[in-house]
């Protein structure tokens, strides 16, 4: 909802623009061709002037009214948090050579994806997709559905952020 005393102070502004405008082309138009020109000059700028500040309206009141958070950056931060350490986490469970990663390495790494998918400031909706890309991981079985479970993860991330 657009405050009335910023749209008040919109058309105060409108109102001297074009003022400002048509005098302005009254005052060239008696300078290079008389009373006629100055007429047309005056007519054609003030008109210029308020079609181009009603055109611009919507942007103007646009400044004038409360900004709703699209997200919070650092629960934002938290849900990246969470996507890196599962995917270490996958990688571990799932890794390229056969002696890869170290047991040690692989508990250390399930223990920090764990840790981060259960902190509290993580959105719900994130939280349960990790959840999800653990127990995908954990089974470690199929590496076909811990991918698919990642990719699910790293979208519901994106659209977390409001995809951008």
């Amino acid at each position: 909802m657009t405050s009335p005393l910023a749209a008040r102070i919109h058309l105060l502004i409108t109102f001297v623009l074009v003022t400002c405008a048509a005098v302005g082309g009254a005052c060239v138009g008696l300078l290079f061709g008389g009373r006629a020109a100055a007429l047309a000059t005056a007519g054609a700028a003030g008109l210029g002037a308020g079609i181009g500040s009603f055109l611009a309206r919507r942007q103007v009141l646009g400044l004038f009214q409360p900004e709703t958070p699209q997200s919070d950056g650092y629960a934002d931060g938290i849900a990246d948090a969470v996507l890196v350490s599962i995917a270490t986490y996958q990688a571990a469970v799932f890794p390229l050579t056969h002696d890869g990663v170290s047991e040690e390495e692989r508990d250390a790494r399930r223990a920090v994806a764990y840790r981060a998918a259960a902190y509290d400031g993580l959105p719900l909706a994130v939280r349960v997709s990790a959840a999800e890309a653990l127990e995908a991981v954990d089974q470690g079985r199929d590496a076909d559905r811990a991918h698919a479970a990642m990719k699910a993860l790293s979208l519901t991330v994106y659209e977390h952020r409001g995809g951008h």
